[in-house]
C-alpha cells in the first residue's frame, strides 16, 4: 500500500456528507489557538455545518450580530467557529460586546467586516484575547493601520481579483496569515494558493441544492419501490411483522 494513501472510514448514514474540493489540503493552513485550520466553510446553516469536513466555520451573515446565533452556531459545531461580531451597520461599543460575548461563547476568532474604523477594532482588541480577522474587499484597505489597530489575520474576500489581491499583500506581507476565498473550481483556488492564501474559505451549496440532486435519486428509487411491492412485497416489512 502506498504509505502515502490516506485511510477513510465513514458511516452509511454519513456518507452523503459535503466534502471540500481535495485541492484545498494544499494549503499550509493557520494554526489558532493550537488548531491547524486549513480550510473555513463559510455558513450559518448548522445541518451542513454538521456535515461538512471543513476544519472551521466562518459565521459572517448579512444582519446585525446576535449573540443568540452565535452560541447556536458554536455549540452546534464540532469544530472551531470563527464569528463575524460587526462592520458596516453593527459598529463601536456594541462590536466590542458583541466579540467579548462571542469569546465567552468559544469563538476561535471574531471576524470585522468593511468598512469599520481602525479605532473600532483597538477598541475590539482591548477586551479580546482571540485574533481579529478582518476582511480585505479591494487593494485599497490600508492593511499597516488594519495590523496596527490589532488584527491577527486578513480575509481576502474580493471575488474575482481574490488572487490578485492576495498576491499584493503578500509581496509587502511574506509573514501575514491570509484567509481567502476560493473560487467555483479547482484553478481558482489553485491560483488563491499560489498567490499565497494559508487558508480557504469554501462556499458550499445551499441545503436546497443538495435536496434538489437527492430527491431526483429518491423519486426514481420510490416508483421502483413501489412497482417491487406490488410485484411481492417489501421483504423486509414482512420480516418486521412476522418477528411481532
Amino acid at each position: 500500500m502506498d504509505n502515502r494513501e490516506i485511510p477513510r472510514i465513514t458511516g452509511t448514514l454519513r456518507a452523503k456528507s459535503l466534502q471540500i474540493p481535495e485541492v484545498i489540503w494544499q494549503t499550509k493552513g493557520i494554526v489558532i489557538m493550537g488548531r491547524r485550520i486549513k480550510s473555513v466553510v463559510f455558513t450559518t446553516d448548522i445541518a451542513i455545518i454538521r456535515n461538512c469536513n471543513a476544519d472551521a466555520v466562518l459565521a459572517v451573515y448579512p444582519f446585525t450580530p446576535q449573540q443568540i446565533i452565535s452560541d447556536t452556531i458554536i455549540n452546534a459545531s464540532s469544530v472551531p467557529v470563527l464569528v463575524g461580531v460587526g462592520g458596516g451597520t453593527t459598529k463601536g461599543f456594541r462590536s466590542a460586546i458583541i466579540a467579548k460575548d462571542a469569546e465567552a461563547q468559544g469563538a476561535f476568532g471574531v471576524v470585522v467586516n468593511s468598512p469599520m474604523s481602525n479605532e473600532n477594532i483597538a477598541l475590539i482588541k482591548k477586551v479580546v484575547d482571540i485574533p481579529i480577522i478582518a476582511t480585505v474587499v479591494n487593494s485599497s484597505t490600508d492593511i499597516e493601520k488594519r495590523l496596527a489597530a490589532g488584527v491577527s489575520i486578513l480575509n481576502v474576500s474580493a471575488a474575482a481579483k481574490t488572487p490578485q489581491i492576495v498576491r499584493e499583500i503578500r509581496a509587502d506581507y511574506p509573514k501575514v496569515p491570509i484567509i481567502a476565498t476560493g473560487g467555483p473550481s479547482d484553478e481558482t483556488i489553485l491560483e488563491t494558493i499560489r498567490a499565497g492564501a494559508n487558508t480557504i474559505s469554501y462556499t458550499p451549496p445551499s441545503t436546497a441544492e443538495v435536496f434538489k440532486s437527492m430527491m431526483e435519486n429518491y423519486r426514481a428509487l420510490a416508483e421502483e419501490d413501489a412497482h417491487k411491492d406490488q410485484q411481492e412485497g417489501d421483504p423486509e416489512l414482512i420480516n418486521m411483522l412476522e418477528l411481532i
